[in-house]
């Protein structure tokens, strides 16, 4: 099976099965490739049995290709990424999206979370 997810934000229908499926997204950062802002990517990911198997992000701008596959890791590029060992989150950079959803009710469900985010002493 596939998922586009220009499909879906067009308003077509799509249904998470069993079935291995491919959702992609062409264009990962349309609002950012329409502004002519440099942060775009092609998204793509496998699923089987509703869980992700493997997921490709390819940065054009960057040229950067971001693979990880379920219990083998995350790579740039070949390279072995790792996350960081900062324990501590006043030292953490929170980095958030407010998606294109804006109805009233998703807007004060993420405006409240991201004041919970922003009462703590973070950078952002």
């Amino acid at each position: 099976s596939f998922i586009g997810e220009e499909s879906v934000a067009a308003g077509e229908g799509s249904i998470l099965t069993d079935n291995p499926t491919w959702i992609i997204d062409p264009i990962d950062g349309t609002t950012n490739f329409v502004h002519r802002f440099p942060f775009v990517a092609v998204s793509i990911g496998f699923v089987v049995n509703k869980k992700i198997e493997f997921g490709i992000v390819y940065s054009c701008i960057e040229d950067k290709m971001y693979t990880a596959r379920k219990g083998k890791g995350a790579f740039c590029n070949g390279q072995k990424l790792q996350v960081s060992g900062q324990k501590d989150i006043t030292k953490s950079l929170l980095v958030t999206e407010l998606g294109s959803n804006r109805d009233p009710e998703t807007i004060k469900i993420i405006l409240s979370n991201m004041e919970r985010l922003l009462s703590i002493p973070i950078h952002g």
